[in-house]
């Protein structure tokens, strides 16, 4: 499983409970879409295993100097485009999955939750730990080895799935 995350917002912890706990503690690896705040909240994260982070709007500068503003991850063939999203409008943030290639574009900042598919699908995990006036949520991505596609769904921490999505490979030929 992939967990995806965003906007932790946390000082000294990854901020997990219920399912988002378990998820991230399942996961082969983890993408957050930026705003851990410290360095102590992504030294938690990678505790757990692989994370492939960018930085945010909210990131100390120790964040910003141990991961990128935006980074391309290939997950099980899958192409996932990775940036926090405050210095991209939907063109620009279409314009960048398209330059990278992607077959997803994972984005934070708006820390609502939300699958958008289009030319490039995008997910917004929203945020696990600080959701604002949204729900709180992340992303869990199961691979489907028959039709080749990630099955994906959006999930609160306390386990209620709220929406369910697939993506796959797409011809960039």
């Amino acid at each position: 499983m992939l967990a995806v995350l965003s906007d932790t917002h946390g000082h000294e912890d990854a901020r997990l409970s219920g399912r988002t706990a378990e998820a991230v503690d399942a996961a082969e690896a983890i993408v957050h879409a930026g705003d851990f705040m410290t360095a102590a909240v992504l030294d938690d994260f990678e505790s757990y295993g692989p994370v492939h982070g960018v930085s945010g709007n909210n990131d100390t500068s120790a964040v910003c100097e141990r991961v990128p503003t935006d980074r391309r991850v290939e997950w099980r063939g899958l192409r996932i485009a990775v940036v926090h999203g405050h210095e991209h409008t939907d063109t620009g943030l279409s314009m960048f999955a398209r330059q990278s290639n992607a077959d997803l574009v994972v984005v934070g900042h708006s820390h609502e939750p939300g699958f958008r598919d289009g030319g490039v699908p995008a997910l917004n995990p929203g945020s696990h730990a600080d959701p604002r006036w949204h729900r709180p949520a992340h992303a869990e991505l199961e691979w489907d080895d028959t039709e080749g596609i990630a099955r994906g769904r959006l999930v609160e921490p306390s386990g209620e799935v709220f929406d369910r999505f697939a993506v796959g490979p797409r011809d960039v030929g």
